[in-house]
């Protein structure tokens, strides 16, 4: 019988310092499996600005497990998965960081839990070494996008997953260029087994997610996964169109009970400011979602691979 394949599906962005570490620590943990998986190590470069592409050619050269592409831009981090995840041959596949800050050791037990039929084995970060604000801006978005979303969306999940084939052809069918992609697999509702771990310091280089990105990819997740926010502003809206309607008539009752009302200036400018501020945030949220509208229907591609190693763009024609 041949073996199954597990694909090993590593973003990278700028990581010269990172890669070669990554690469042996990854054969390290797999070691012990080889004799019952076939590995593919995929390096998915979005289009760095250092050697990172090189450092992945040459790893190449002496293994011709590592496939490698790179892409014409930066189609950003959750654009980068997806195309590994299209372009994997595995039964199974798994997402790791090549800043290493998941450990390579539990890949095993990912697998071990995979073949119990579980078809999502995923981390659960119970701790984090990072700043005391950082993290406390995770927990606080992790527990609203739990708390809003329609699906049921494990609290500390990240990308460092193992998902079956089964879901990885799902993924396969999905052209959306703001796809929250831990969101969309938890959508699908198959059997899941979450593993606690603590997550590292990064040991090499620098992060490459700012706050500004990580906003970005927050407001995907929270787009992406519920409508509430659009239901949230329908309620507000009534809400204050209630409290007009009774200082409305409040105001009016005083006007004819009392001549000596002053004119309510001040009162005026501030409901006024109230509902400009109001509608300013209304059509923010409405415009969140009306360009992702646009965004989808426009078509675009996913990613442009513009290189490749061990593979070439005719033979990623013939797979897709």
């Amino acid at each position: 019988m041949s073996k199954k394949i597990i694909s090993i599906v590593i973003p990278v962005y700028n990581e010269e310092k990172s890669i070669n570490r990554c690469y042996a620590e990854l054969c390290s943990a797999l070691l012990p499996l080889i004799d019952s998986y076939e590995f593919e190590y995929i390096f998915m470069d979005n289009c760095s600005t250092d050697s990172s592409f090189e450092k992945i050619e040459k790893i190449a050269s002496q293994d011709p497990r590592v496939r490698s592409m790179s892409f014409s831009k930066n189609f950003g981090y959750q654009r980068s998965i997806w195309t590994g995840y299209f372009y994997s041959k595995g039964d199974a596949a798994i997402v790791f960081d090549c800043d290493l800050q998941d450990p390579a050791e539990m890949l095993p037990e990912f697998i071990r839990k995979w073949e119990q039929d579980f078809k999502i084995v995923y981390g659960i970060r119970t701790r984090r070494q990072e700043g005391v604000f950082i993290n406390f801006l995770r927990s606080s978005y992790y527990s609203f996008i739990s708390a809003i979303s329609e699906n049921d969306l494990p609290q500390g999940a990240g990308d460092f997953m193992l998902i079956d084939r089964t879901i990885l052809d799902l993924l396969k069918k999905v052209s959306n260029p703001k796809v929250y992609l831990r969101g969309l697999i938890f959508s699908f509702g198959y059997s899941r087994f979450g593993i606690p771990y603590a997550r590292n310091a990064r040991k090499d280089g620098e992060s490459k997610i700012n706050l500004k990105q990580m906003a970005i990819i927050g407001a995907d997740g929270i787009v992406s996964q519920s409508t509430t926010p659009l239901r949230i502003s329908f309620l507000v809206g009534l809400m204050v169109v209630f409290i007009a309607f009774v200082l409305l008539i409040l105001f009016i009752s005083l006007r004819f009970f009392d001549s000596d009302l002053p004119p309510g200036f001040t009162t005026l400018v501030v409901l006024l400011l109230a509902s400009i501020s109001l509608n300013a945030i209304f059509l923010g949220i409405l415009g969140e979602y009306i360009s992702r509208i646009y965004e989808i229907l426009l078509q675009k591609p996913m990613s442009l691979i513009e290189k490749s190693v061990n593979l070439t763009l005719d033979s990623l024609e013939k797979e897709d």
